[in-house]
């Protein structure tokens, strides 16, 4: 018995066939047409946010750093595997690469896990605010502000390094073929020539961590907010209160309930379209009703994208105008 023949396997494993969504040719136009949409509307609007919060200098309070942060994320949150996913619509063989799986991975998971931690330090700012407003100012200042989201940044891009250089170092053999529409740890578990058990606990064990103790922590100070929005006398003072961090709690809500469903039990044996369904959940719609969910909640940031589009349109009127140009 050849010892090396299950791993001379791996060396022949060149791409993986991301099947995505299996249907009919109109069908797959039309999911195509309904994806390239919402991807559009999930950049424009998260763009909108970054730039009117980056123009408007009033809002350069910890609140809409964090914030910007988050919608700058989610740009690249929804990058990582949209674009992809469009061209396999259009595409016969439906092919991506071993290392573009890999790296679709690794980025995919850093920046979800990067949102994770962004979620609860938004959530502590929210806390401070509220139950510790005296100290505040003196707590969140711009340095620690900044610090924040690096230790956000880097701490995602870290946290699912060791899992995914493990996974990519696994024996592959027989089909290629991944049942879904990102490369996903679970099918590649699948497609692997032997069992893995220790890295597939690892890999969801860091899942769980990450999740369940982000949300946790994100639970615990907004019952500590609420304990303290409910003591306060004042009935405007709640209500704007109740205000800032409804929009917190409603993205809060839409992200962690599809990760929960995904990540959190690898006893769950989740079927191929519940797995896609959950997967474009948290990676295509709750980035597209963020900008919305903090747009239309927020007077300030509504007034701040009235005040970009305004300076567009004279930017625009100026180019449309001959005369204004001439005299330039």
């Amino acid at each position: 018995m050849n010892v090396s023949e299950p791993y001379s396997s791996f060396a022949s494993v060149r791409e993986f066939i991301l099947l995505g969504f299996s249907c009919e040719w109109k069908i797959q136009i039309l999911l195509f047409s309904l994806f390239t949409t919402m991807y559009a509307l999930t950049v424009t609007g998260n763009g909108a946010i970054v730039c009117a919060l980056w123009c408007e200098w009033r809002l350069h309070i910890p609140m809409y750093r964090f914030l910007g942060n988050f919608s700058f994320l989610e740009i690249w949150y929804v990058s990582s595997t949209v674009p992809k996913m469009l061209v396999n619509f259009l595409s016969d063989k439906k092919t991506i690469s071993f290392a573009g799986c890999f790296l679709q991975f690794y980025f995919f998971f850093s920046l979800g896990t990067s949102e994770c931690f962004l979620l609860a330090v938004m959530a502590f700012d929210r806390y401070l605010a509220i139950c510790r407003p005296l100290h505040y100012p003196n707590i969140m200042t711009g340095h620690f502000c900044t610090k924040l989201v690096i230790i956000c940044w880097v701490c995602g891009f870290l946290w699912f390094v060791i899992p995914i250089v493990f996974i990519s170092q696994m024996p592959f053999c027989g089909l290629n073929i991944i049942d879904h529409v990102v490369c996903d740890p679970g099918p590649l578990f699948a497609l692997a020539c032997a069992s893995a058990p220790t890295t597939q606990q690892l890999c969801y064990t860091l899942s769980s961590l990450v999740i369940f103790g982000n949300f946790l922590f994100i639970l615990g100070s907004y019952m500590l907010v609420l304990l303290a929005v409910l003591r306060m006398p004042s009935a405007t003072g709640r209500h704007k209160a109740f205000s800032t961090c409804g929009s917190h709690l409603a993205v809060v809500s839409l992200f962690y309930s599809s990760l929960m469903v995904m990540y959190v039990s690898p006893r769950l044996r989740h079927s191929a379209g519940i797995q896609k369904v959950a997967t474009l959940f948290y990676a295509m719609v709750t980035p597209l009703f963020n900008p919305l969910i903090y747009s239309l909640r927020n007077k300030e940031i509504k007034a701040a994208l009235r005040k970009v589009l305004g300076h567009l349109n004279i930017i625009q009127d100026t180019l449309d105008d001959p005369s204004i140009i001439r005299s330039v």
